[in-house]
């Protein structure tokens, strides 16, 4: 099978305080066991406001080891952990672990676009402000429910191998999870939260990778979760793989080509002029029946059946019927984001399809680059390299990989059915052998990366019995595949989030 593109995932107002290399008296920073690290993590003290309130929290930045059997280090994981001050018992707080996708990519979306106490401040709807670029107050953050703890796999951000040929060890979906499920287990105990409930978030390949921690860390190491957070989600590669005689991502695509084309105005005025969410119903239901059963019919499907398949790929698409008839009916992303706004001279984005992009060449079968991912990395890149140097102190010559640059070509192993990588499986196996596990799964109608109906045919897919159903939810915003760089959504997600943490700890 060959690889899918990397996926991403995909993530200040005050003067920072002066870091320290060992934790002060008061507040005290979280016990820990002495480090095998070179290095000894920097500790931060800092306040924020959150609903009206000061939250005071400490801040734990550094590395820790993974060893081999023999006790050597071959590698050194790169982590940022926030624990609130003044709690009574700090040892059972909710903590959180935190962590985007690539594979390649580092924690640092949601770090600073969601989840953290700083965030990176965009446009109100997302899009790329002028340089120079500000970190600001997060009114949104999480830590006012739960610790958190961002980790960066090995070969991202400032985690490396101790050798550069062990990195393959690591660069793989096996060795991924082995690797990261290390590190939550070593965190733990350093760190002393093993009486902790327990929350796993990921983004993009971060769900992978979160979904099969959730069966991999109970079996290996007896580490239940309370929940799972899986932001932009893929679990099966069946439903994201464009290959000739996988017609799935065909039908999963099709409603958020359907959202696409409705924001940018393609589709026909009787469908403009309503909201979304009927069009997108109607999306829905044509892909999985006469759409799929078209597909499924190959070239066999009589004429007269493929016009009239014709008229409604058109319509739902915004594409012209000339074009689908030479495609086959059949549009991967990558020819759509070049297609839908040709006659405009425009592409649209992968991660975002509201964005819009100029290649050099209109002629072109796809988009030369992401207008969306471009909209994003500069301020991203800039504003966390400026905190972690002067609001955490952490001083460091290495480059810190944001997204690529520092692994290499990834072992997607045998796969699961079918030939393609699936975790779902190791999720599913987590629901059955942690009874009170709950899920909370969140999509944006415009991620063209990880489409949102592809991510409620992988639900409705784990074979979940109905009382585990039950502890499925599932969000949907009106942004893609990073919802939270529109401040709107990200309001919208902070809400379902605390409501889902909540429910999860059993607390009003």
């Amino acid at each position: 099978m060959k690889t899918l593109p990397l996926l991403l995932a995909l993530a200040l107002a005050t003067p920072s305080l002066a870091a320290e290399t060992a934790p002060p008296a008061k507040p005290a920073a979280p016990a820990r066991a002495k480090a095998d690290s070179t290095e000894a993590p920097v500790v931060t003290h800092h306040q924020i406001t959150v609903s009206g309130k000061p939250l005071a929290y400490t801040v734990t930045t550094g590395k820790l080891p993974l060893k081999n059997e023999q006790g050597e280090t071959e590698a050194e994981i790169f982590f940022m952990a926030y624990t609130l001050d003044g709690v009574a018992s700090p040892a059972s707080r909710p903590m959180m672990f935190s962590f985007n996708g690539g594979p390649g990519s580092a924690s640092v979306w949601l770090h600073l676009g969601a989840l953290g106490p700083k965030r990176v401040k965009m446009r109100a709807d997302g899009a790329m402000p002028s340089p120079p670029y500000q970190l600001v107050d997060n009114p949104y953050t999480w830590l006012d429910q739960t610790d958190l703890c961002f980790i960066d796999p090995v070969g991202t951000g400032y985690s490396r191998a101790s050798k550069p040929e062990l990195g393959k060890k690591f660069w793989g979906v096996q060795g991924d999870l082995e690797s990261v499920g290390e590190f939550i287990r070593l965190y733990l105990s350093r760190y002393q939260r093993w009486a902790s409930p327990l929350f796993l978030v990921g983004e993009s390949y971060g769900t992978t990778r979160a979904a099969g921690l959730s069966g991999y860390l109970v079996e290996r190491s007896g580490i239940a979760f309370n929940g799972i957070l899986l932001v932009s989600s893929i679990l099966n590669f069946e439903t994201a793989d464009f290959t000739r005689g996988n017609e799935l991502p065909y039908t999963l695509y099709l409603p958020t080509y359907t959202a696409t084309a409705w924001y940018h105005k393609k589709l026909a005025p009787e469908l403009e002029s309503r909201d979304l969410s009927p069009t997108l119903a109607a999306a829905k239901a044509w892909a999985t029946g006469e759409y799929a059963r078209a597909l499924a019919m190959g070239d066999r499907l009589p004429a007269d059946q493929r016009a009239a398949v014709l008229d409604q790929l058109a319509r739902y698409t915004g594409l012209d019927p000339h074009y689908l008839d030479l495609a086959d009916l059949r549009v991967d992303i990558q020819h759509f984001c070049k297609e839908l706004l040709r006659g405009e001279r425009r592409t649209v984005g992968r991660l975002d399809s509201r964005f819009k992009g100029i290649d050099d060449s209109a002629t072109g079968e796809t988009p030369e680059f992401d207008p969306s991912l471009s909209a994003i990395r500069p301020p991203y890149t800039a504003m966390f390299n400026q905190y972690v140097r002067t609001d955490l102190g952490y001083k460091s010559d290495l480059t810190y990989y944001i997204l690529g640059g520092g692994i290499g070509p990834w072992d997607w192993g045998t796969g699961g059915r079918g030939g393609f990588p699936d975790v779902s499986g190791s999720l599913r196996a987590a629901f059955s052998k942690n009874p009170d596990m709950k899920l909370f799964v969140a999509s944006g109608h415009y991620d063209l990366a990880t489409p949102f109906f592809a991510t409620e045919y992988t639900l409705a897919h784990l074979g979940l019995e109905p009382a585990e159903r039950a502890r499925v939810t599932t969000r949907e915003y009106e942004a893609g595949h990073m919802m939270y760089i529109d401040e709107g959504e990200l309001a919208k997600l902070k809400r379902d989030v605390s409501a889902f943490i909540r429910g999860a700890l059993g607390t009003p």
